[in-house]
């Protein structure tokens, strides 16, 4: 009953939104700035959970990095490799890519700073680095941020999400503010940095939470002055000259 529920709050309210409406509205971000000529590196690739990142068919080479030596079995990649977690090092050389992206990456990260300038430093001049992360002040990063990774873990069961694909988070590089200054540190120009709510995922995994997250969704969205506690954050910057 409570599943026959939730579907016809789906269809009444997110017609047009899919499972991981997220992640799907990234890879289709990340889709348009490909070219056929472009290398691309998804960094933080893991084990290619995520069918709608499979970008061989759309550029000339997808290269992905992970710190978890199961990104050698991402399917969707021309080539991988493991990083050392020690040093953060991209094992690739300068200039290499026309596009980094990471998709739910960069709230990982223990040293951010380091992670951008590895970043900028394996892009081509003027090549973009594109990433989605989960917003610092959006409610489900505060909760997050407040209970143990175990909880992660059983939450993200609830929500179907398999363990293997929970991770532990920094949450030193999931705000606006703090985007901002890793990236002009590393030497980005930022072309755009987007504030995105939809459907509440997190909270659609019971009757009784859903209407609560349709209420927050429809407020965050009513008006920019919400912006701020958006669920998403979604980013495009670009390298410049040192």
């Amino acid at each position: 009953m409570k599943n026959n529920y939730i579907e016809k709050m789906d269809r009444f309210f997110y017609p047009s939104h899919c499972d991981a409406w997220d992640n799907k509205l990234f890879c289709e971000f990340v889709r348009k700035e490909i070219q056929p000529e472009f290398s691309v590196l998804d960094f933080g690739a893991g084990r290619g959970s995520i069918e709608w990142l499979n970008n061989r068919d759309y550029c000339k080479f997808v290269a992905g990095v992970d710190v978890d030596p199961i990104v050698l079995r991402n399917p969707y990649l021309n080539e991988a490799r493991v990083m050392d977690i020690k040093d953060e090092i991209i094992p690739f050389s300068d200039n290499t890519f026309d596009i980094v992206y990471a998709l739910n990456v960069i709230e990982h990260l223990p040293y951010p700073e380091k992670s951008f300038s590895e970043i900028w430093r394996v892009l081509k001049p003027g090549g973009k680095f594109l990433a989605k992360t989960p917003n610092k002040f959006h409610y489900v990063a505060v909760i997050a941020s407040l209970t143990p990774y175990w909880f992660h873990k059983y939450f993200n069961k609830l929500r179907g999400r398999d363990e293997i694909d929970t991770f532990p988070t920094t949450y030193l590089c999931n705000k606006e503010s703090s985007i901002r200054k890793y990236a002009e540190k590393a030497g980005f120009d930022i072309n755009r940095i987007q504030l995105i709510e939809g459907r509440p995922e997190y909270l659609r995994i019971s009757a009784l939470t859903y209407p609560l997250g349709i209420l927050y969704e429809r407020i965050m969205n009513s008006s920019n002055l919400f912006s701020k506690f958006r669920v998403v954050i979604q980013m495009e910057m670009q390298k410049r000259d040192r």
